[in-house]
């Protein structure tokens, strides 16, 4: 039973996974799309109108365009009087604390003014006088008002008018009808100072001295302040009277004809019949035909991203993780997109639609990068204002950040695409509005603003790519060559317990990379791989030549059988020790394959040799396997045997180099080693004339320096 499971499970299993992922994106692409119909026309403004004469199907008004409705708004807000309110109680307290503070400060200070002690009249003195004065003159200051205006207001002339609530009243007010605060003080100094003008001229000296101690600034404060609340309910109200529209068209009017050209005012109509026309969903069979034309289109732009995926990567097809990897990043694009409708001024652009053909591009091929990067675009176009011209400037983006980051190794080729990019965006921007408008006047700086900050947005590309790493499973140039650092923990530990080993395999990975350049490759993987595919020999470095360096083999106690199995075994624990420093899949790849199934020939033969009348057990003395499945480790397979073989060569002439890569990737054909992997015989000739050249190149004969002769 638990077979059959099993069996079921391995059959169904991916076939079901991959259709449901499909119907759910194509659930979830539908859904957010927006559920009214569709207008059928293109135009533009100062362009001939290329369709049939238009004639209104319906009433509709006109509205009127935001930069309209912003005049109008600005208009009515420079118009507006705030509104003010007085606090009527304010004046009754400060002058009761002025009264009692001024008796005191009298009857504390009274002696350093003794002029000011004599009678003004015969029941009060001048510091009664005085303090009558102030209190009047205060009094009078508060019942005109002392307003304090806001920031916004703070430069307003005297003829700036206001609306003043006095209780349940609001009147308008011009600001010189009221005192300001700033100016308060001074004015209740001048007034108190000239109503004082008729006493004795020995006494004005002393009275303007003891004014200046009271500190009266302290009884300056405003009793009109800024209501916000009046104030802003009055504003929302200004902003609601504004009307949206400029007129109405009648059902049956001719709104333009075949040929005429677009001008302003016709633009407004076409574009409040297309408000009109797209937010015209009158009754539930409307909302279902439209639902399933949606749906019937989002369903037909996947069927043909399945379809690609069939016929051209049936790697990508035939893996979950990658189909769940492609599905995700459109969707996630596709989301962002659908903001535009939920948001009235969604700056579209700034919407950094080139990330997505970059990391498919940096994990698969440009191919389908380019492929699912034309359709997200098409089902972006839905949401965008203008489908032909968001199309007409995407595409050109999409392929100009893939060529920018053809090979993504260092952080500045991602500024350097993303400094592209911006700069395709303004030149497509800029054709597009010369050839509709033909001026520059037109042209909108804010638009230049978006396309510099959708660059800035394509640096989000290098947190992605390590999070898509991380989730996928997938590899990038920059992880790969950060692997390749010999720098790197693991490859520090080699360098010093298998020296021999270390050296062999950067000379493999040198070998490996450049025939990977030449058969098209990824380098950065091969030479990663061949960093790591020998890391296993750290076990038992000894029983590796390469790293004996004169000591006794210790493979001479052994017999042949026991030294294959210890050689064979640096495979398993080269993947043991790769799991447990957590490098990749696709590097433990490169130590399960580099020796594929072939023989430890060495020992076979020697058996062979020693032994000529038994038969050997072939399975223990070769590699568990599996052989190559990629072009990369097929390539590695053949670098690896070849620079170790040419160690054992006795004289290093083009002749025997040439032989020696003959008989080495021959013997790997005829052993069928490379029957799963995805590289050609025209592939191996290349590699095998590529080898032969390095080869020559490193074991060149060099000039025999002379002596000095006395």
């Amino acid at each position: 039973m638990l077979e059959k499971l099993v069996q079921f499970k391995s059959k169904y299993y991916k076939p079901t996974a991959r259709i449901l992922l499909f119907m759910a994106s194509v659930a979830v692409v539908t859904y957010l799309l927006p559920k009214t119909g569709k207008f059928a026309y293109e135009y533009h403004n100062g362009t001939p109108w290329k369709h049939q004469t238009l004639i209104a199907p319906f009433d509709f008004p006109i509205y009127k365009t935001q930069a309209e409705l912003n005049d109008e708004t600005e208009t009515a807000l420079k118009n507006h009087r705030p509104y003010f309110e007085m606090d009527t109680n304010a004046v009754t307290k400060i002058c009761n604390n002025f009264s009692k503070e001024y008796k005191e400060y009298v009857t504390t200070n009274a002696a350093a003014f003794p002029n000011l002690l004599q009678q003004y009249t015969a029941d009060s003195t001048y510091f009664d006088l005085i303090g009558h004065t102030l209190l009047i003159n205060l009094r009078k200051l508060y019942e005109r008002g002392i307003i304090m205006l806001p920031e916004e207001h703070i430069d307003a002339s005297p003829d700036f008018e206001l609306m003043l609530i006095r209780g349940a009243f609001a009147e308008p007010y011009a600001l010189s009808e009221l005192e300001l605060r700033t100016t308060a003080y001074k004015k209740l100094i001048n007034k108190t100072g000239a109503d004082l003008t008729n006493v004795q001229d020995a006494i004005i000296s002393d009275i303007s001295d003891f004014i200046a101690t009271l500190e009266l600034n302290r009884y300056i404060q405003a009793n009109i302040q800024l209501n916000e609340e009046r104030n802003n309910a009055e504003l929302a109200q200004l902003k609601k009277n504004i009307s949206l529209t400029s007129g109405r068209v009648l059902a049956g009017q001719r709104i333009i004809d075949q040929g005429e050209i677009v001008t302003f005012e016709t633009e407004k109509v076409l574009n409040s019949l297309r408000r009109k026309y797209e937010a015209n969903v009158t009754s539930d069979t409307d909302y279902y035909f439209i639902l399933a034309g949606q749906f019937l289109l989002v369903a037909l732009l996947f069927t043909s991203i399945y379809l690609f995926l069939y016929y051209f990567r049936r790697d990508v097809y035939q893996s979950i993780s990658s189909i769940c990897f492609i599905l995700l990043i459109t969707l996630v694009v596709i989301v962002f997109a659908s903001l535009n409708q939920f948001f009235v001024h969604f700056p579209f652009f700034i919407i950094p639609f080139a990330i997505l053909p970059i990391i498919i591009r940096t994990f698969l091929d440009s191919r389908l990068a380019f492929f699912m990067h034309v359709i997200t675009i098409l089902l972006c176009a839905f949401f965008a204002q203008n489908s032909f011209e968001f199309v007409f400037i995407q595409i050109p983006v999409g392929l100009v950040a893939m060529f920018s980051l053809f090979r993504m190794t260092r952080r500045s080729h991602i500024v350097q695409a993303a400094l592209l990019i911006t700069l395709t965006y303004s030149l497509f921007y800029t054709a597009l509005l010369l050839w509709q408008k033909g001026t520059l006047s037109n042209i909108d700086p804010m638009m230049f603003v978006y396309f510099v900050t959708n660059g800035i947005m394509i640096l989000m590309v290098y947190p992605l790519i390590w999070i898509f790493e991380r989730l996928f499973g997938f590899l990038s140039d920059v992880t790969l060559i950060e692997l390749s650092d010999t720098n790197h923990p693991i490859l520090r530990k080699m360098a010093e317990a298998t020296p021999g080993t270390f050296q062999h395999s950067i000379q493999v990975g040198n070998l490996a990379q450049e025939v990977a350049y030449k058969l098209n490759a990824n380098p950065a993987l091969v030479r990663a791989g061949a960093m790591y595919h020998d890391i296993g020999k750290m076990s038992s470095p000894l029983f590796f030549t390469e790293n004996q360096a004169g000591a006794p083999n210790p493979h001479a106690k052994l017999d042949f059988e026991e030294s294959a199995r210890i050689v064979i075994n640096h495979i398993e624990n080269g993947v043991k020790m790769a799991i447990k420093h957590k490098l990749p899949r696709q590097i433990i790849d490169f130590i399960t394959t580099h020796q594929g199934t072939t023989k430890t020939r060495y020992f076979y033969n020697s058996y062979i040799n020693q032994n000529p009348d038994k038969t050997p057990d072939i399975s223990a003395f070769s590699y568990p396997g599996p052989t190559p499945f990629t072009k990369e480790t097929a390539i590695l397979m053949m670098a690896d045997s070849i620079e170790a073989a040419s160690r054992s060569l006795k004289t290093y002439s083009d002749d025997e180099i040439d032989k020696l890569v003959e008989k080495i990737i021959n013997m790997q054909i005829e052993e069928d080693q490379f029957i799963d992997a995805p590289i050609t015989f025209r592939e191996i000739t290349t590699a095998k004339e590529v080898f032969k050249n390095k080869l020559k190149n490193i074991y060149h004969a060099r000039i025999e320096y002379p002596d000095i002769k006395k």
